[in-house]
């Protein structure tokens, strides 16, 4: 493996690693943007725009995109979620050179208005889609409360209403705002030749235009907040519970993950094991989510509404009681094994690298290599553990549930 960092002559940032063993290659574009980047009136336009992004310019059409990226044989696609918008692709490395090409396409679009017309009926249908999903549902309304008055309350589709009165104009503006150098980063991983990369970037990445980064990261003090959205016709309750937890930049991440994984995974947890396995409930698990600025835990509980207010005491008890008591040297272990595993098997595959080394770079502008954080996962120990859950205990702030219900005791 070896890593590169470059500075275009565009001012763009490039980040690289190289894996002569690999059998492919994968690149995408990082957009330091999403839904916690607008404002109410255009709240939706980051999700709605990575779609406009497929639409083509003067150059493609929506058709050549498509076409060519199938002809390559790519897997490609785009996300966005509340602080990144993703563009990516893996393909056969003699088809990097196209592959960037197309890719720098979608960076630029023409945001035809016809075009806008036509997707935003798309985007209207996807949010009918959603909301026929109760757990969907249930996440949106959990960040919305948690994260009231502040930016990462925003929804990443938006409204009906938002998406609705969005004009092209709108949109146009914020892609000038947004889509810049500044907040922009091409990462490459795989099997590729440095100067074809490099020749190939500076080729056709000179069209991005200049800009430099920035993102107001407020502080997050939560009050604690109950939210009910009354589906009577559902059968099952869902509940999202959410609590404060270390923020991106924080170097207690890396315990949060293995006491989330210790507490919450969704096979061989302390919440599996006392309110799966025994059949309390669907399901019940624990997430640690780093962003910047914030971080947070959230817990998913999927049970029958009858017994969600005795299911929601079971999972404080166990919470209180680590707590309490900490985890045991058998469960550190077992979780550090876990991630581990996890680490390795997604760093096996150009793909898997990208967003792992993305996600390292936009958040904390350093580079990790899979031996690195193998280092690290190793190396947490249960004095690490113990700080989390001194600064960070796993006690949850916000609790929203989706489902029959119309009312619910939380402890």
């Amino acid at each position: 493996m070896r890593f590169e960092h470059r500075q275009l002559s565009s001012g763009l940032t490039l980040i690289a690693e190289s894996n002569p063993a690999a059998h492919s290659v994968a690149a995408g574009f990082f957009v330091r943007t999403g839904s916690r980047d607008e404002t109410p009136a255009v709240s939706g336009v980051s999700h709605f725009l990575e779609h406009m992004a497929f639409k083509g310019d003067e150059l493609y059409s929506a058709d050549d995109i498509n076409r060519i990226f199938d002809e390559i044989g790519a897997r490609y696609n785009a996300s966005t979620s509340e602080e990144i918008t993703m563009y990516y692709a893996a393909v056969l490395p003699e088809y990097l050179e196209r592959t960037l090409e197309l890719l720098t396409t979608l960076m630029r679009p023409s945001l035809r208005q016809d075009d806008f017309d036509m997707e935003k009926n798309v985007i209207l249908e996807e949010i009918g889609m959603y909301d026929d999903q109760p757990s969907f549902t249930c996440y949106d309304n959990a960040m919305a409360t948690h994260f009231c008055s502040h930016p990462l309350e925003q929804s990443i589709l938006g409204t009906n209403e938002s998406i609705t009165a969005l004009t092209s104009e709108q949109m146009r503006e914020y892609h000038r705002q947004h889509y810049h150098t500044g907040n922009i980063t091409l990462v490459v991983t795989g099997n590729f030749e440095l100067e074809t990369l490099l020749h190939a970037a500076e080729k056709y990445c000179t069209r991005i235009p200049h800009g430099e980064a920035g993102r107001p990261l407020p502080l997050l003090q939560p009050e604690k907040r109950i939210r009910l959205v009354t589906k009577e016709d559902a059968h099952q309750q869902h509940i999202m519970q959410m609590g404060c937890a270390p923020a991106g930049d924080n170097p207690l991440r890396y315990p949060a993950e293995l006491l989330s994984v210790i507490v919450g995974d969704d096979s061989g947890s302390r919440l599996f094991w006392e309110i799966v396995d025994p059949g309390y409930a669907e399901a019940c698990d624990l997430g640690f989510s780093e962003y910047d600025g914030v971080g947070a835990w959230m817990s998913y509980l999927c049970c029958e509404p009858e017994t969600a207010a005795e299911n929601l005491e079971r999972c404080r008890l166990v919470l209180e009681d680590v707590i309490s008591n900490g985890v045991t040297a058998e469960e550190l272990e077992q979780a550090r094994n876990k991630v581990a595993a996890r680490v390795v098997l997604r760093g096996e595959r150009p793909m898997g690298r990208l967003s792992s080394l993305g996600g390292n770079w936009v958040y904390r502008n350093e580079y990790r290599s899979v031996a690195q954080d193998l280092q690290v996962i190793r190396s947490i120990t249960a004095e690490q553990i113990h700080d989390v859950l001194q600064q960070f205990p796993i006690r949850m702030n916000t609790t929203v549930g989706v489902g029959p219900l119309a009312e619910l005791t939380v402890h």
